[in-house]
């Protein structure tokens, strides 16, 4: 499933079931940050770079709420160009955003920047080793190489159980997630051994099958 045809239609499967998992699921978002884990949320207070939802993607806000309530800066991601990382600038609740490019809501260019250690990622599609789809403009994987070529840095994908899928097409410029969080479950990628653990609200652990 590496052609263009091919990963369109993937595309579109996992947006019609993220659609109706978001239509199903108005509090999933409130969900979601209780399923992350107080062991995942930074020591030292960092800044997290979260997201503004688009229709339909899992609500990273609640989840946002509460790491600012441990002391955490929030910042949010600014497209500059293709093929560039992005760009990320201080937010907080009440700050005033602007609507760019396809909808997407960004803070205004008199923001700081920040340099986030965590980063809250939006997918289409996550596969059981970590693999991330999204709409293939690849600005994530620009991202992440350039961040994890300077400093630790984890990224933890934001989506819906039913967005999870066995496997995803790889391209060498593709970069893993470190661990996923969806509605009931929060899930650690060993990229080592290609295993990946499954850990609930409820602290038991699972494996993928």
């Amino acid at each position: 499933m590496n052609s263009p045809a091919d990963k369109a239609a993937l595309r579109a499967h996992l947006l019609g079931l993220r659609r109706q998992a978001s239509e199903a699921q108005p509090q999933a978002g409130a969900a979601l940050a209780e399923a992350f884990p107080d062991a995942w949320v930074p020591e030292t207070a960092d800044c997290i770079a979260g997201y503004w939802p688009l229709a339909g993607e899992m609500d990273p806000r609640p989840l946002m709420a509460r790491l600012a309530a441990c002391g955490h800066s929030i910042c949010l991601p600014v497209v500059i160009g293709d093929g560039e990382p992005l760009v990320f600038r201080a937010w907080q609740t009440g700050d005033q955003l602007e609507r760019k490019g396809f909808g997407v809501m960004e803070p205004h260019a008199r923001q700081s920047d920040c340099q986030p250690s965590l980063l809250l990622v939006p997918l289409l599609g996550c596969d059981r080793r970590g693999n991330r789809l999204g709409f293939g403009k690849g600005y994530y994987d620009y991202t992440l190489a350039a961040l994890r070529a300077t400093q630790p840095v984890r990224a933890v994908g934001l989506a819906f159980d039913c967005q999870v899928v066995a496997d995803l097409p790889v391209q060498g410029h593709d970069q893993p997630l470190d661990a996923l969080v969806t509605e009931s479950r929060f899930v650690v990628f060993d990229r080592s051994s290609g295993d990946a653990k499954a850990r609930s609200g409820r602290d038991d652990v699972h494996r993928y099958t």
